[in-house]
Protein backbone atom coordinates (compact mmCIF):
# COMPACT_ATOMS: atom_id res chain seq x y z
CA UNK A 1 0.00 0.00 0.00
CA UNK A 2 0.97 3.49 -1.12
CA UNK A 3 1.91 6.46 1.59
CA UNK A 4 -0.59 8.37 -0.30
CA UNK A 5 -3.00 5.99 0.40
CA UNK A 6 -2.76 6.26 4.28
CA UNK A 7 -2.39 10.18 4.00
CA UNK A 8 -6.12 9.52 3.18
CA UNK A 9 -7.42 8.52 6.69
CA UNK A 10 -7.49 12.02 8.12
CA UNK A 11 -10.14 13.51 6.16
CA UNK A 12 -12.16 10.44 6.11
CA UNK A 13 -16.11 10.78 7.69
CA UNK A 14 -18.63 8.15 9.08
CA UNK A 15 -21.14 9.20 6.91
CA UNK A 16 -19.20 8.89 3.27
CA UNK A 17 -16.72 6.56 4.10
CA UNK A 18 -18.20 4.68 7.35
CA UNK A 19 -15.06 5.61 9.33
CA UNK A 20 -14.07 8.37 10.68
CA UNK A 21 -10.87 9.63 13.30
CA UNK A 22 -10.80 11.60 16.42
CA UNK A 23 -7.60 12.23 17.52
CA UNK A 24 -6.45 12.99 21.35
CA UNK A 25 -9.68 11.56 22.59
CA UNK A 26 -7.91 10.07 26.23
CA UNK A 27 -5.11 12.33 27.52
CA UNK A 28 -2.11 9.98 28.85
CA UNK A 29 -3.93 9.91 32.46
CA UNK A 30 -7.22 8.30 30.88
CA UNK A 31 -4.73 6.09 28.75
CA UNK A 32 -3.27 4.64 32.00
CA UNK A 33 -5.92 4.53 34.05
CA UNK A 34 -7.58 2.09 31.21
CA UNK A 35 -4.22 0.52 30.91
CA UNK A 36 -4.53 -0.64 34.51
CA UNK A 37 -8.44 -1.56 34.32
CA UNK A 38 -7.06 -3.91 31.38
CA UNK A 39 -3.76 -5.25 33.25
CA UNK A 40 -5.19 -8.28 34.49
CA UNK A 41 -6.08 -9.86 31.38
CA UNK A 42 -3.76 -12.45 30.27
CA UNK A 43 -0.99 -11.21 26.97
CA UNK A 44 -0.45 -12.86 23.88
CA UNK A 45 -3.82 -14.02 22.76
CA UNK A 46 -5.42 -12.62 19.80
CA UNK A 47 -8.65 -11.15 20.89
CA UNK A 48 -10.22 -11.02 24.35
CA UNK A 49 -13.83 -10.77 25.10
CA UNK A 50 -14.32 -8.35 27.80
CA UNK A 51 -17.44 -8.75 30.44
CA UNK A 52 -17.36 -6.97 33.94
CA UNK A 53 -14.74 -4.48 33.96
CA UNK A 54 -16.36 -1.44 35.48
CA UNK A 55 -13.50 0.62 35.76
CA UNK A 56 -14.16 1.49 32.35
CA UNK A 57 -17.79 2.64 32.91
CA UNK A 58 -16.99 6.36 33.04
CA UNK A 59 -15.54 6.45 30.03
CA UNK A 60 -17.95 4.46 27.94
CA UNK A 61 -20.80 6.12 28.72
CA UNK A 62 -23.29 8.66 26.76
CA UNK A 63 -21.23 10.99 29.27
CA UNK A 64 -17.82 10.02 29.10
CA UNK A 65 -14.78 10.77 26.39
CA UNK A 66 -15.47 7.48 24.52
CA UNK A 67 -19.17 7.26 24.49
CA UNK A 68 -20.10 10.38 23.74
CA UNK A 69 -18.47 9.98 20.11
CA UNK A 70 -20.93 6.70 19.66
CA UNK A 71 -23.96 9.29 21.12
CA UNK A 72 -22.85 11.67 18.51
CA UNK A 73 -23.87 9.19 15.42
CA UNK A 74 -26.60 7.21 17.00
CA UNK A 75 -28.49 9.95 19.77
CA UNK A 76 -28.54 9.52 23.61
CA UNK A 77 -29.98 6.10 23.72
CA UNK A 78 -26.29 4.82 22.58
CA UNK A 79 -24.29 2.06 25.01
CA UNK A 80 -22.20 -0.03 24.46
CA UNK A 81 -23.39 -4.42 23.96
CA UNK A 82 -19.82 -5.87 23.11
CA UNK A 83 -16.20 -5.46 23.96
CA UNK A 84 -13.26 -7.13 23.00
CA UNK A 85 -9.53 -5.86 23.56
CA UNK A 86 -6.69 -7.02 20.60
CA UNK A 87 -3.25 -6.50 21.42
CA UNK A 88 -0.45 -7.91 18.94
CA UNK A 89 2.67 -8.89 19.87
CA UNK A 90 5.81 -10.97 18.43
CA UNK A 91 3.85 -13.78 19.97
CA UNK A 92 0.64 -13.00 18.61
CA UNK A 93 0.82 -11.44 15.01
CA UNK A 94 -2.17 -12.44 13.53
CA UNK A 95 -3.87 -11.62 10.56
CA UNK A 96 -7.80 -12.10 9.32
CA UNK A 97 -9.10 -11.53 5.71
CA UNK A 98 -11.22 -9.23 4.43
CA UNK A 99 -15.13 -9.75 6.36
CA UNK A 100 -18.16 -8.04 7.66
CA UNK A 101 -19.08 -8.50 11.88
CA UNK A 102 -21.99 -9.79 11.31
CA UNK A 103 -22.96 -10.75 15.19
CA UNK A 104 -23.69 -9.64 18.28
CA UNK A 105 -22.96 -10.78 21.97
CA UNK A 106 -26.64 -11.92 24.27
CA UNK A 107 -26.94 -12.90 27.59
CA UNK A 108 -28.58 -16.43 26.32
CA UNK A 109 -30.17 -18.10 24.01
CA UNK A 110 -33.80 -17.36 22.99
CA UNK A 111 -34.97 -18.39 19.57
CA UNK A 112 -36.08 -15.72 18.01
CA UNK A 113 -37.21 -15.12 14.72
CA UNK A 114 -35.09 -13.92 12.33
CA UNK A 115 -32.22 -14.58 15.02
CA UNK A 116 -29.23 -17.13 14.01
CA UNK A 117 -27.05 -18.99 13.52
CA UNK A 118 -26.33 -19.20 17.00
CA UNK A 119 -22.56 -19.49 17.92
CA UNK A 120 -20.56 -19.22 21.28
CA UNK A 121 -17.46 -17.28 21.62
CA UNK A 122 -14.86 -17.60 24.50
CA UNK A 123 -18.00 -18.89 26.48
CA UNK A 124 -20.22 -15.97 25.86
CA UNK A 125 -23.18 -16.51 23.58
CA UNK A 126 -23.48 -14.94 20.21
CA UNK A 127 -26.31 -14.71 16.76
CA UNK A 128 -26.24 -13.23 13.73
CA UNK A 129 -28.91 -10.70 14.26
CA UNK A 130 -31.05 -9.13 10.73
CA UNK A 131 -28.59 -7.07 8.93
CA UNK A 132 -30.60 -4.28 9.54
CA UNK A 133 -29.69 -4.11 13.31
CA UNK A 134 -26.10 -4.15 11.92
CA UNK A 135 -26.53 -1.69 9.80
CA UNK A 136 -27.62 0.84 13.10
CA UNK A 137 -24.45 0.11 15.41
CA UNK A 138 -21.21 1.72 15.33
CA UNK A 139 -18.04 -0.41 16.42
CA UNK A 140 -15.59 2.42 18.49
CA UNK A 141 -11.17 1.14 18.71
CA UNK A 142 -9.77 3.23 21.10
CA UNK A 143 -6.36 2.81 20.66
CA UNK A 144 -4.31 2.44 23.85
CA UNK A 145 -0.54 2.45 21.49
CA UNK A 146 0.48 4.23 18.52
CA UNK A 147 -0.55 2.17 15.66
CA UNK A 148 1.68 3.15 12.47
CA UNK A 149 2.12 1.58 9.01
CA UNK A 150 4.10 -1.33 9.80
CA UNK A 151 2.37 -2.19 12.87
CA UNK A 152 -0.83 -4.08 11.80
CA UNK A 153 -3.14 -0.90 11.55
CA UNK A 154 -6.88 -1.94 10.38
CA UNK A 155 -7.78 -1.84 6.78
CA UNK A 156 -11.26 -1.09 5.69
CA UNK A 157 -13.02 -0.61 2.26
CA UNK A 158 -14.35 2.55 2.20
CA UNK A 159 -17.85 2.50 1.41
CA UNK A 160 -18.24 -0.66 1.58
CA UNK A 161 -20.94 -0.15 4.67
CA UNK A 162 -23.56 1.40 1.98
CA UNK A 163 -23.42 -2.11 0.23
CA UNK A 164 -25.70 -4.08 2.80
CA UNK A 165 -24.85 -7.66 3.58
CA UNK A 166 -22.31 -9.01 1.04
CA UNK A 167 -21.58 -12.59 0.21
CA UNK A 168 -18.63 -14.49 0.88
CA UNK A 169 -17.88 -14.68 -2.87
CA UNK A 170 -18.42 -10.91 -3.65
CA UNK A 171 -15.88 -9.58 -0.70
CA UNK A 172 -12.77 -9.45 -2.86
CA UNK A 173 -14.54 -7.27 -5.80
CA UNK A 174 -16.51 -5.20 -3.53
CA UNK A 175 -13.04 -4.23 -1.89
CA UNK A 176 -11.81 -3.68 -5.16
CA UNK A 177 -14.04 -1.68 -5.82
CA UNK A 178 -14.01 0.46 -3.05
CA UNK A 179 -10.00 0.42 -2.66
CA UNK A 180 -8.32 -0.10 1.03
CA UNK A 181 -7.00 2.62 3.60
CA UNK A 182 -4.88 2.03 6.50
CA UNK A 183 -6.29 3.28 9.78
CA UNK A 184 -3.37 4.63 11.88
CA UNK A 185 -3.12 6.33 15.12
CA UNK A 186 -1.79 8.19 18.09
CA UNK A 187 -1.83 6.61 21.38
CA UNK A 188 -5.24 8.17 22.52
CA UNK A 189 -7.02 8.40 19.28
CA UNK A 190 -10.52 6.50 18.65
CA UNK A 191 -11.86 5.26 15.43
CA UNK A 192 -15.30 5.14 14.54
CA UNK A 193 -17.03 2.95 11.97
CA UNK A 194 -20.38 1.81 10.98
CA UNK A 195 -20.31 -1.92 11.93
CA UNK A 196 -20.64 -3.53 9.13
CA UNK A 197 -17.97 -1.77 7.13
CA UNK A 198 -15.89 -4.74 5.27
CA UNK A 199 -12.68 -4.59 6.94
CA UNK A 200 -8.99 -6.88 7.69
CA UNK A 201 -5.80 -6.99 9.86
CA UNK A 202 -2.49 -7.86 8.25
CA UNK A 203 0.42 -9.23 10.60
CA UNK A 204 2.19 -6.73 12.15
CA UNK A 205 5.89 -5.98 10.12
CA UNK A 206 6.90 -4.91 13.42
CA UNK A 207 5.49 -6.26 16.21
CA UNK A 208 5.27 -5.01 19.22
CA UNK A 209 2.54 -4.34 21.61
CA UNK A 210 -0.80 -2.45 19.41
CA UNK A 211 -3.52 -2.70 22.08
CA UNK A 212 -6.93 -1.17 20.91
CA UNK A 213 -10.19 -1.48 22.80
CA UNK A 214 -12.93 -2.45 20.39
CA UNK A 215 -16.56 -1.53 21.44
CA UNK A 216 -19.66 -1.97 19.50
CA UNK A 217 -22.50 0.36 20.22
CA UNK A 218 -26.26 -0.08 19.87
CA UNK A 219 -29.19 2.12 20.36
CA UNK A 220 -31.85 -0.54 19.60
CA UNK A 221 -33.72 -2.85 21.66
CA UNK A 222 -33.43 -6.49 20.94
CA UNK A 223 -37.20 -8.35 20.79
CA UNK A 224 -38.23 -9.23 24.18
CA UNK A 225 -36.69 -12.10 25.16
CA UNK A 226 -33.67 -11.23 24.27
CA UNK A 227 -30.87 -8.95 25.95
CA UNK A 228 -27.95 -7.65 24.77
CA UNK A 229 -24.47 -8.90 26.85
CA UNK A 230 -23.10 -5.35 27.64
CA UNK A 231 -20.32 -4.74 29.17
Amino acid sequence: MNSAAFDRSSAMTLTRDGAQRYDAVLDCAALAAIGAALSHLPPDKAGIRLKGVSALDPYLSIDGAIGAIAGSALGPRARPVRSVLFDKTPHANWSLGWHQDRTIAVRSRVETEGYGPWSVKAGLQHVAPPFGLLAEMVTLRIHLDKVGADNAPLLIAPGSHRLGRVAEADIRSAVEKCGTIACLAEAGDVWLYATPILHASEAALKASHRRVLQLDYSATDLPAGLDWLGI
